[in-house]
């Protein structure tokens, strides 16, 4: 499979793939490298913002490629042309205004600790949440507290922090059907669920199905790595979905190869397979 280089094109998920809790095991990097140089493109596809620490894993995986963040909400260029940006927009998907208004309201209610991503890179919070604190330290980002509701720059992306207490289940069934839920974990946050909301039709997949197009690519020609349920959907559409063994049952089910865990090499046994 790999030897015939059938998959031109892999997607890489952040979380619980290509970090563990502490951090990128120093395995992937050469394995990365190798990949590339038999003319494979990677694409990191996240539910985090393209900043930051984020940001230097996409230009490690793929330095001129493209990249998808905020749960499919934005996909960014990379260049490393000296004279102009290094990230441009490839597509920003913003969320409907009202459906996104009455989202934040609901959010206050319940008394969930709140995110806002918005299309120009902002990162601003509501409340004084340890885990807002927490979810910034992982991600080496600083955000701005501010009202949601007044901000003038569109949102791209909502998220709810939700630890084993949070009404969850009051959040997602008074949603707007304008809006998608992903939910997404991360094992540097352990019991933490991060609940991303995006315009409906917004996902990985979608995302993952622009970036293909853009390299002339079908899905089918394409491997997903990932591990968790807001990868289902792309582990199942690309052409080889591999699935972390740190990832739950329903993850390992939908795909058709298991590696080791993140913090055991996983995503190194993974590109192998490619390779």
């Amino acid at each position: 499979m790999g030897g015939n280089f059938v998959f031109r094109l892999v997607f890489v998920d952040v979380d619980g793939t290509l970090v563990g809790k502490d951090g990128v095991p120093p395995c992937v990097w050469p394995r990365v490298e190798a990949l590339r140089a038999k003319g494979v493109r990677l694409s990191l596809i996240t539910g985090r913002p393209g900043r930051g620490e984020t940001l230097g894993y996409a230009r490690r995986l793929d330095p001129t490629g493209l990249h998808v963040f905020e749960s499919g909400a934005v996909v960014l260029a990379l260049s490393q042309d000296p004279h102009g940006p290094p990230a441009t927009p490839f597509q920003v998907e913003a969320l409907p205004q009202g459906a996104a208004r009455e989202a934040i309201r609901l959010a206050r209610r319940l008394g969930l600790p709140l995110e806002g991503y918005t299309a120009q890179g902002g990162f601003y919070v509501e409340g004084d949440s340890p885990l807002l604190k927490a979810h910034q330290d992982l991600l080496g980002l600083k955000a701005e507290g501010a009202d949601l509701l007044r901000l003038e720059e569109p949102l791209v992306r909502l998220q709810v922090l939700a630890d084993a207490h949070a009404p969850l289940g009051a959040l997602l069934d008074s949603l707007s059907p304008e809006l998608a839920a992903h939910i997404a974990e991360s094992p540097k946050m352990p019991g933490v669920r991060f609940v991303s909301l995006t315009k409906r039709g917004v996902s990985k997949l979608s995302a993952a199905q622009l970036v293909a197009e853009a390299h002339g690519l079908s899905l089918a020609a394409c491997a997903m790595v990932g591990d968790g349920e807001n990868d289902l959907e792309l582990i199942r559409a690309v052409g080889l979905g591999i699935a972390m063994g740190n990832a739950p049952p329903s993850v390992k089910r939908a795909a058709q190869r298991v590696v080791a865990p993140v913090e055991a090499c996983g995503l190194a046994e993974a590109l192998d397979l490619l390779g």
